[in-house]
C-alpha cells in the first residue's frame, strides 16, 4: 500500500518535472496554453467575486428597505415587465400614482409609515459651482422610515414643510462636496433648476447594489427635497410616482398589503371582477427579479469560461503531442526498462493537469486582484468565494486531464522496440 502510494507520488512529481521542463522548451505553446486556461479560469473568478459582492449588497438593500416593507407602482417590475411603449400592453394603461392615493394609505391602521417617492434631474447651482442633471428625489416627512440612510450634520424636512411644499434641500455628501468643497452647506442658498432652495442636510447613504444601479448610491450626487415641493416647485413626472409602505408592527406584510389593496380598488372605483390597475412589490418579487437577472448572467459566464478552457484545453493536445513525438525514444527506454502503460499514461496525464493548473493559478490571481479592484474603488464588496477557487482549479486539471488522454495514450500505446529506433 504504502509502496504503490509512494511509486504514485514519485511518478506525478515527476510528471510536474516534465511538464515544467516542456513550458520552458516551448514558451510560446506553453504560454498559449496557460492563456487560454487563465482566460477561462478570469471569467468564472471575476465574475464570481462580482456577483457575490452584489448578492451581499443586494442583500443589505433589502434589509433596509425592510422584510415586511413593499411599493405601490403603477406597473410591475421584472425582465417581463410592460416598459410602457407596446400598444398590447395593458399596464401602459395604468392610472398614476396619486398623492390622495398615499395619503389614503398613510391614513390605514395596518400602516406605520409610507412616502411618496417621486424621482428626476434638476440643475444644482451655488456661486460658480454648478451641475447639470443631478439625481432629484422627493420623498415625504417620514422617508427615513422606509429607507435606509442619516442626515448628519442637519436635519430632515418636518411634516409641515413636506405639506406646505417648502423650498428646502437635502444633498448627500457627495453633491454637498462637489458644491461647497469644505466649507458648511447648512443654511446655505442653493439654486435647483433656477429656484432657490435652502440645504438643511447632508444625507448619509448606506446604499447598495440596487442604489448603485438607479443612480442613489452614495457615489453619486444626489438632491432630496419634499414631494409637494417637486410637484408644484419642479414639475416633476408625476406618472413615474410610487409609494414605499411599511407596515406597523405586529401587522403580517399579507395584511397590509390586503388592505391597500382594498383602498386603492375602492377609490379607484374597480369592480369585483376587474383586475388591478396598479402593482404591490415586496422584496420577495425584487429577490426573484435579481435571481433572474444574475441567473443569466451566470450562464454567459459558463460559456464564456468554457470557450477560454477550450482554448486551453486544444493548447494542451498540441503542447502534449508534440511531447510524445519528441520523447518517443525516451518513452521505448523507460519501457525497456519496465515502465507501464498505466505509468506512462499517467505521467502525461499529470503533465496537461500540470499545464492547466498552471493557467488556472494564473486566472486566479487576475481574478482575485480584480476583486480587490472592485472593492475598493466601488460599493460592491466584491470577493472570491471558495467554491469558486476550488471550482476552477477542479475544471482547470480537468480540462488537462481531458484533453491529455489522447495524447498520453499514443504515449502509452507505443511499441517500444519501434519507440527505440525512433529518430
Amino acid at each position: 500500500m504504502n509502496r504503490s502510494f509512494t511509486a504514485g507520488l514519485q511518478a506525478s512529481l515527476e510528471g510536474v518535472m516534465i511538464a515544467l521542463d516542456a513550458i520552458r522548451a516551448n514558451k510560446v505553446r506553453a504560454a498559449l496554453t496557460i492563456l487560454g486556461v487563465a482566460v477561462g479560469v478570469f471569467v468564472v473568478v471575476a465574475m464570481a467575486a462580482t456577483i457575490h459582492g452584489v448578492q451581499l449588497s443586494f442583500q443589505s438593500d433589502l434589509d433596509d428597505f425592510g422584510a415586511d416593507a413593499f411599493m405601490v407602482r403603477r406597473q410591475d417590475v421584472g425582465l417581463n415587465a410592460c416598459d410602457g411603449t407596446d400598444e398590447n400592453c395593458p399596464d401602459r394603461r395604468n392610472p398614476t400614482i396619486t398623492m390622495n392615493e398615499w395619503r389614503a394609505i398613510d391614513a390605514l391602521p395596518s400602516v406605520d409609515a409610507s412616502t411618496p417617492w417621486l424621482f428626476g434631474n434638476a440643475s444644482v447651482r451655488f456661486r460658480e459651482a454648478s451641475l447639470e442633471s443631478v439625481n432629484m428625489e422627493a420623498y415625504g416627512a417620514d422617508w427615513l422610515r422606509t429607507d435606509g440612510g442619516d442626515i448628519f450634520p442637519g436635519r430632515n424636512f418636518t411634516a409641515t414643510e413636506a405639506g406646505n411644499a417648502a423650498a428646502v434641500a437635502i444633498l448627500n455628501d457627495t453633491l454637498a462636496k462637489q458644491l461647497f468643497g469644505q466649507s458648511d452647506p447648512l443654511g446655505k442658498p442653493v439654486s435647483v433648476s433656477g429656484q432657490q432652495f435652502i440645504v438643511i442636510g447632508i444625507y448619509q447613504s448606506r446604499g447598495g447594489f440596487l442604489k448603485s444601479m438607479d443612480g442613489r448610491g452614495p457615489e453619486t450626487p444626489k438632491l432630496i427635497v419634499p414631494a409637494e415641493t417637486a410637484r408644484r416647485r419642479l414639475n416633476v413626472w408625476m406618472r413615474g410616482m410610487m409609494i414605499n409602505v411599511k407596515p406597523r408592527v405586529g401587522v403580517a406584510r399579507g395584511e397590509a398589503m390586503d388592505e391597500v389593496t382594498a383602498t386603492l380598488r375602492s377609490m379607484r372605483g374597480l369592480r369585483p371582477a376587474q383586475r388591478n390597475d396598479f402593482y404591490l412589490v415586496g422584496q420577495d418579487k425584487i429577490a426573484d427579479v435579481f435571481n433572474q437577472v444574475f441567473g443569466a448572467l451566470f450562464l454567459v459566464m459558463l460559456v464564456l469560461s468554457a470557450v477560454g478552457l477550450l482554448v486551453g484545453g486544444v493548447g494542451v493536445v498540441a503542447i502534449m503531442m508534440i511531447s510524445v513525438t519528441e520523447r518517443t525514444r525516451e518513452i521505448g527506454v523507460r519501457k525497456a526498462l519496465g515502465a507501464t502503460r498505466r505509468t506512462i499514461l499517467w505521467q502525461f496525464l499529470v503533465e496537461g493537469a500540470t499545464l492547466t493548473s498552471i493557467g488556472a493559478a494564473v486566472g486566479l490571481i487576475a481574478g482575485g486582484l480584480l476583486a480587490v479592484g472592485i472593492r475598493t474603488f466601488t460599493s460592491i464588496p466584491a470577493s472570491v468565494p471558495l467554491p469558486a477557487i476550488a471550482a476552477s482549479l477542479v475544471g482547470a486539471a480537468f480540462t488537462g486531464i481531458l484533453f491529455g488522454m489522447a495524447p498520453a495514450a499514443r504515449a502509452a500505446n507505443l511499441d517500444p522496440v519501434e519507440a527505440l529506433r525512433y529518430e
